[in-house]
């Protein structure tokens, strides 16, 4: 950390004005898993503006798509993200299904939702530990790592892998992923363990008055602003905003779920947002177990075609993602991934603003950032 007196300026060229000290995190810092940059502006300890640089890690996956056969590329997105890596590879096989109007099997839609809640669970449970850290409550992050090590284990169960499943292929699911009866009985035992663990984690959480002081009413980000913001996910309903994109996706119509919405935009709103969301997520996986579809998991009754520019949305642990491409003899066009912690970085700038200094860390963390996933981001320059 390097302080800073005199001559620092906000981030903000319209609206000029110079602060008395400017205190510089990372690109590498302890309180931070991924390398960005946060500058905050303070006066008298308070941030009085604040300013977050990605693109530290960019590795261009989408101009290594350019050109790669489709099925080649559609693996590649997997290495787009460690925590959401099945997201990706699920909505780059979305974009040439829908583009060369692929039908998948029954059975796989079944498996790729249960994949991708899953992957929601995981994900949460990461986000939950990793407040807990910033938190300082390590007893609080090692509990709820434990109880996540039963979900990474399904996923390894279910891809041969703990990070990148390739579960998705074009035309529905690899063969690998499909569940015998045994192992689908362990997914339901395994969903009564999480229910019954986080259930009592989030008992235990809720009731700790210091942890509970010190996140109720830090970070708040109003309705308005995250609509303003372009927040996505988890992050929009924690301030009351009821939406959910699985509403819209034709994957999750089998299937009943509450959409949780939280008051507030502060960073309890986004903890306990993001662990209610889990029981709906096991709620979800029972579904699809207990009424998982007898045939195959892919169909290879199809021909290559060329095709335009395609687009797919999906909903993701952190929010919308966008995935698109064209395709030309077998290959990749014009490939575009947009991920949802871009919008909702953009917006914890704002959220430090008012608050202490030391909490403005956990402020940034609660939208549950995923900068190595967001590197892509550019900004055109009017010179």
């Amino acid at each position: 950390m390097v302080t800073k007196i005199d001559g620092a300026t906000t981030c903000n060229e319209t609206e000029r004005q110079v602060f008395e000290t400017e205190i510089d995190m990372g690109t590498v810092h302890p309180a931070a898993l991924e390398p960005y940059r946060v500058r905050l502006f303070v006066e008298d300890e308070i941030v009085k503006d604040a300013e977050i640089t990605v693109g530290l890690n960019h590795r261009g996956i989408e101009r290594i798509m350019e050109g790669l056969p489709v099925e080649k590329a559609n693996a590649l997105t997997e290495k787009v993200c460690g925590i959401c890596s099945n997201g990706h590879i699920y909505n780059s096989c979305r974009v040439a299904e829908g583009a060369m109007g692929i039908e998948i099997p029954e059975r796989a839609v079944y498996l790729r939702v249960l994949a991708e809640e899953l992957e929601r669970l995981h994900s949460h449970m990461l986000y939950l530990g990793h407040g807990s850290e910033v938190l300082c409550h390590e007893t609080f992050a090692m509990r709820i790592f434990y109880i996540r090590e039963s979900v990474m284990d399904l996923l390894y169960m279910m891809g041969g892998n703990r990070v990148q499943y390739g579960v998705s292929v074009l035309g529905g699911v690899r063969p690998r992923a499909d569940l015998n009866l045994k192992e689908q009985q362990r997914v339901l035992e395994t969903m009564d363990y999480i229910d019954d663990k986080v259930g009592a984690f989030a008992e235990r959480f809720v009731s700790d008055p210091m942890v509970m002081s010190r996140i109720t009413g830090t970070g708040e980000l109003s309705q308005k602003q995250a609509l303003d913001l372009h927040v996505t996910g988890p992050s929009l309903r924690a301030t009351g905003y009821e939406y959910d994109y699985r509403t819209e996706m034709f994957e999750y119509e089998p299937f009943e779920y509450d959409i949780i919405t939280q008051d507030g935009g502060d960073v309890r709103a986004n903890i306990l947002m993001r662990a209610t969301e889990i029981f709906q997520s096991t709620r979800i996986i029972r579904q699809v177990i207990k009424n998982l579809p007898k045939g195959p998991v892919v169909t290879r009754d199809w021909e290559m075609t060329d095709a335009p520019v395609y687009k797919s949305y999906i909903e993701v642990p952190r929010g919308v993602c966008y995935h698109s491409y064209g395709l030309e003899d077998g290959k990749v066009r014009h490939s575009i991934v947009r991920t949802p912690s871009m919008s909702n970085i953009a917006a914890m700038q704002e959220s430090c603003i008012g608050h202490p200094l030391q909490d403005a860390q956990l402020a940034i963390v609660s939208c549950d950032p995923c900068f190595t996933c967001t590197d892509r981001a550019i900004q055109v320059i009017k010179l």
